[in-house]
């Protein structure tokens, strides 16, 4: 027993394509890879040795990756004079001298498991377990990070262990209103609680700093203008204020960590009881340039647009 850290991999999923670790990600480390490995294989080939072999695709690889649940793999500790043994059933050579690995590298398995861990150590961890998750027999499985042996033996303290996204791995969504706030926060806690900590919001404890349109604009284009390294997403409302100050900031060339988005425009929310000045009506809520929706108010499309923006957020 030891100190851990554990998420089952499909949690973990997102919040590796948030830090940017996406399938293409890994495809890019593994060409390095693949190139680096023949470069080796070719000098050794002018000293005599084999000529570089047929090394697999990146899809090739994938499909090694995945043909086989990593909990169906026998983790039994064998010894490490029984190679045949330790290897099981990746013992093809064929198959596994086509994987692109160093040829300084070491033999350290001692099962099943383990070996096949460091045949398809090619690419970063975080890759890996992109690569892994596309078998959806993998998606139940635990990422466990024990790091108690390096607590207990004085490398680290055990609050240096915390959980959750850096702040430098967050995105300030910065919005019209303190509702905005309240209510697309409270929809990443319920709809994306595995990722909301990648998500932070603008203070509005004690009122809104920029609120309205035109002051959320004047802040984006001050953030432009003085650099800002924060990656930082600007959301609109959708009526016609929001779509002018959305079109205005578009023509800027923003920096590759900001972006900005407006909720959508979805049939569903042409027509919806609201409730305004002279009592309940119907009201439109989208496609701009139109009226400003300002004036009514109804929650069901506020939480269904939110619900998209979250999905869209994630994106």
């Amino acid at each position: 027993m030891e100190m851990a850290l554990v998420r089952r991999l499909k949690d973990v999923v997102p919040r590796l394509e948030l830090l940017g670790f996406t399938l293409d990600t890994a495809k890019a480390q593994y060409l390095d890879a693949v190139a680096v490995c023949r470069e080796e294989r070719e000098d050794l080939d002018e000293e005599g040795a084999e000529s570089p072999r047929d090394l697999m695709t990146f899809e090739e690889f994938c499909a090694f990756a995945t043909a086989h649940p990593v909990q169906s793999l026998d983790d039994t500790f064998i010894d490490s004079l029984n190679e045949k043994q330790i290897r099981g059933r990746f013992s093809d050579e064929r198959v596994t001298c086509r994987i692109p690995s160093s040829v300084l590298d070491s033999w350290s398995a001692y099962s099943e498991r383990s070996y096949f861990g460091s045949l398809i150590s090619v690419l970063h961890p975080y890759a890996l377990l992109r690569v892994l998750a596309e078998s959806p027999d993998n998606l139940e499985a635990e990422v466990v990070w024990q790091y108690g042996s390096v607590v207990e033996a004085g490398w680290a303290s055990e609050s240096e262990f915390t959980p959750g996204a850096r702040r430098t791995q967050t995105f300030l969504i910065a919005t019209e209103g303190s509702s905005d706030v309240y209510i697309v926060s409270h929809a990443f806690s319920v709809l994306r609680p595995e990722i909301a900590d990648f998500f932070r919001f603008i203070d509005v404890s004690e009122g809104h700093p920029f609120s309205g349109t035109g002051n959320l604009l004047k802040f984006a284009e001050g953030l432009v203008k003085i650099d800002v390294q924060n990656q930082i997403v600007f959301l609109f409302d959708n009526d016609a204020e929001g779509y002018d100050a959305y079109r205005r900031l578009q023509r800027l060339t923003l920096p590759t960590n900001m972006c900005s988005m407006m909720l959508p425009e979805l049939d569903a929310f042409r027509a919806f009881p609201a409730r305004g000045p002279e009592g309940v009506g119907s009201a439109e809520s989208t496609g701009a340039p139109r009226q400003s929706s300002a004036t009514w108010t109804s929650t069901l499309p506020i939480i269904r647009q939110r619900r998209w923006c979250v999905d869209e957020l994630q994106a």
